[in-house]
């Protein structure tokens, strides 16, 4: 089973260092299913692997908050710029 989703996720999350909502859109499946090969397939079966994808997803984790504030930033100055343009 060396080339099974689990594995293959795990090395796109390493290689592009994207969240779980961005590596389920790249697979077309559901963040949930990611997760779940994520958290229980990948951590059975290849411990080493799921540790760094794991320090991935934590800092994904940890940064979210100042993403969404700057998401919210972005979308009010254009917003903005716009009606006074």
């Amino acid at each position: 089973m060396v080339n099974c989703r689990y594995e293959q996720v795990a090395r796109y999350i390493l290689d592009e260092k994207c969240t779980l909502r961005y590596a389920a859109k790249h697979f077309n499946v559901s963040k949930s299913t990611i997760h779940k090969d994520i958290s229980i397939r990948l951590k059975k079966h290849n411990k080493e692997l799921y540790k760094m994808v794991r320090e991935i997803l934590d800092y994904n984790f940890n940064v979210k908050h100042i993403r969404g504030g700057e998401a919210t930033r972005k979308k009010y100055v254009k917003k903005n710029h716009a009606k006074n343009a």
